[in-house]
């Protein structure tokens, strides 16, 4: 059984939670407690704040775990990173009153910063060559230049709406954040021989993102360029159909060309074009 640690609310939980159940790992959320064990594969998912994880898998309470970058390099344990997962993506940033004028990052020199990231930000300003008062908040931190408590601060940021309606601006990016899988540096065979099968449902479900199923009719008079304009993972598939002067193409496009290749495949004669979305890909 490999026993994986996961954020216990949140934004980064809500978004763990989903990426499990698209790689079929069956949870019953219903009856959440600190420990919950799949249904139908060999995990036990143990539910923590996200300042915890990174100490858990380290020292062994948990086999893996899935946390955000941030967390992972301010704690700075000895557990190595298995996977960068691509979602919960943020940025750690400095952020000073929006009405200061700010002429580079020399304006934190002698300032009181507030943040719940002393050790990434003290590295930063070391690097700087910047000396400034470093106050540790857990809490709300943006609020702290409205009250009075710092003259700026550092902290995540995901849209900067936070910062706004606090009246802030964001200065400086130190760092940018997405979830990590992390993992023990000391895990059985066995337990190796789990992570590797829900890797490989994991990396199904990462290549499927983006990407769309298309299926055509395309006039066998104009196959040879419509597949000229297909970038398809291989040769697309060709079919016959039971108009001799017609044939069927299926391919694979990524959203972000998607809809120029369209378009091309229209000017070219295809018709009935079908979009189909890709819940896992394995290559």
């Amino acid at each position: 059984m490999l026993r994986i640690a996961v954020q216990a609310k949140g934004r980064l939980y809500d978004e763990t939670m989903s990426f499990l159940e698209e790689s079929d790992i069956k949870l019953n959320p219903t009856k959440r407690t600190l420990l919950v064990q799949s249904t139908n594969f060999p995990l036990e998912v143990l539910f923590l704040r996200d300042d915890d994880i990174p100490q858990s898998v380290a020292t062994g309470i948990a086999d893996i775990g899935i946390v955000g970058e941030n967390e992972y390099v301010e704690k700075g344990e000895e557990a190595e990173i298995v996977k960068r997962l691509g979602f919960s993506k943020c940025r750690l940033s400095l952020a000073i009153p929006k009405d200061a004028e700010y002429p580079g990052v020399e304006w934190f020199d002698g300032k009181k910063i507030a943040t719940s990231y002393p050790g990434i930000l003290s590295a930063y300003l070391r690097k700087q060559q910047v000396k400034a008062d470093i106050h540790v908040i857990t809490g709300s931190v943006e609020v702290s230049p409205g009250i009075g408590l710092s003259d700026a601060i550092f902290d995540i940021v995901s849209s900067g709406s936070t910062l706004v309606s606090n009246s802030l601006k964001e200065v400086e990016v130190v760092m940018k954040s997405e979830a990590l899988l992390i993992g023990n540096r000391n895990l059985s065979e066995e337990k190796r021989e789990i992570l590797k099968e829900l890797l490989f449902r994991m990396d199904a479900v990462k290549t499927a993102e983006d990407k769309k199923y298309v299926l055509m009719n395309a006039p066998k008079d104009k196959l040879e360029q419509i597949l000229a304009v297909l970038p398809g993972m291989k040769s697309p598939t060709v079919m016959p159909l039971a108009q001799e002067d017609w044939c069927s193409v299926h391919t694979v496009l990524d959203e972000k060309c998607f809809w120029e290749i369209i378009g091309k495949l229209k000017a070219l004669g295809a018709e009935g074009i079908l979009v189909l979305p890709i819940e896992k890909m394995i290559v």
